[in-house]
């Protein structure tokens, strides 16, 4: 089973949003864990920034980033979303390796989606289905 540490500052507002987090974590039942944490501190194992700055992937290549990874650090990722004033220099600096989805920016709270529906499309594209289509 594939562990992934999502750690991201403050609480969800929107309802909408916990809805549909809610359903990409179901749909991920029997491939991955999610475990959600709310806070600031990166951890002190390795972790992968998403930050606008970061690289650019499209999602075949994120897939393959992703299986890799999680072959490399024993199917557990952690994954750290900065708040309203992004991430510090210092947490950056630290990262395994630093992300983007798009240059522009996204809050913290829409970027958790992004980051879980990417996941399961790149489960999806790693099991050959049409999802990615």
């Amino acid at each position: 089973m594939l562990k992934i540490k999502i750690i991201s500052p403050g609480k969800m507002k929107e309802a909408w949003l916990e809805a549909a987090l809610a359903e990409y974590e179901k749909r991920l039942t029997g491939t991955a864990i999610v475990e959600w944490e709310l806070r600031e501190v990166p951890p002190k194992e390795p972790y992968i920034c998403l930050d606008p700055k970061g690289e650019l992937l499209t999602s075949p290549a994120f897939s393959k980033f992703l299986y890799r990874e999680w072959e490399k650090c024993g199917s557990r990722l952690t994954f750290v979303i900065g708040g309203p004033e992004g991430l510090t220099p210092e947490v950056v600096a630290k990262a395994s390796r630093t992300i983007s989805f798009s240059p522009l920016t996204f809050t913290h709270q829409f970027t958790r989606l992004i980051l879980l529906e990417q996941i399961y499309r790149a489960v999806q594209i790693e099991k050959g289905t049409g999802y990615h289509k």
